[in-house]
């Protein structure tokens, strides 16, 4: 069963886009098949992956708009990925989503339903993991994400401007429940740690609020912003970087999570069919 996880901030600049590529390349080197979502207009996800075209109604824009026969051609296959596609963007999806806002239709916010009929074309079933890159908004957009999604994680630097919005997404997504009961907000995830006062201080603020946050911190590394030049995810440019090596642990510890849970189902009985 495919598990979809949207990346989400209020605030821009603290790892989203990054964050995303990441998680979906080391999912992908576990042998996961893994289709990205552009879900950003400024196309940062889709610029990394050499996915990004300027002139056209992106896959994003068309997803959106219901502008489609078949859910799997709105996707690109990326060259030496097998099995990690994306559904790319660019600025038609700003449009998109600011024609949907007017539109007064009854699947208003059920878009991305159609994500479930995706699958790889090299395995012609339904890819293991969907992995939504969102923008810093709440928008339709971002809302038909949060409809499909399973699991919401949350990167953020560790500084007073990008903690302030963490109440807003953990509301929203307490609000989506009542239309996608699956879904949880699977935890922060503090991005560019260094062991700084501040950081330390922003960890303890965090637990004082009682924010579930991962244990894994992702550290600042140059190796970082390098990478995005060479439209590489960290992982691959720099597999031995600080920062590559913490992606990693983070993966390891949200796939035991999720591994987890799935057991205590089936012994309480549930999912069992």
């Amino acid at each position: 069963m495919t598990r979809v996880i949207s990346i989400i901030n209020l605030k821009g600049g603290v790892g989203k886009t990054f964050t995303a590529a990441n998680m979906a390349h080391i999912l992908n080197g576990h042998g996961k098949s893994v289709l990205m979502v552009d879900n950003d207009k400024q196309g940062n996800l889709s610029k990394l992956f050499s996915a990004y075209q300027d002139e056209t109604e992106s896959g994003a824009a068309k997803l959106l708009r219901g502008w489609y026969q078949d859910v799997n051609s709105l996707r690109v296959t990326l060259p030496g990925y097998p099995c990690m596609d994306i559904i790319p963007a660019n600025m038609s999806l700003l449009q998109a989503t600011n024609d949907l806002t007017r539109e007064e239709s009854e699947d208003q916010i059920e878009r991305f339903r159609a994500l479930a009929e995706a699958y790889p074309l090299e395995e012609g079933k339904p890819y293991d993991f969907i992995i939504i890159d969102n923008p810093p908004d709440l928008g339709l957009n971002v809302i038909n994400a949060l409809a499909v999604s399973d699991d919401v994680i949350v990167p953020t630097k560790v500084d007073a401007w990008a903690l302030a919005g963490l109440d807003v997404i953990i509301e929203q997504v307490e609000q989506m429940k009542q239309l996608n009961s699956r879904l949880q907000f699977r935890g922060v995830l503090p991005t560019m740690w260094q062991n700084t006062d501040a950081n330390i201080s922003g960890m303890e603020w965090l637990q004082e609020k009682g924010y579930k946050v991962f244990e894994s911190k992702i550290w600042y590394s140059a190796k970082a912003p390098e990478s995005t030049f060479f439209c590489k995810p960290i992982v691959e440019y720099a597999p031995r970087s600080w920062t590559a090596l913490k992606y990693r642990k983070f993966v390891a510890e949200y796939l035991g999570e999720i591994e987890a849970e799935q057991v205590a189902d089936l012994q309480e009985g549930k999912g069992v069919q």
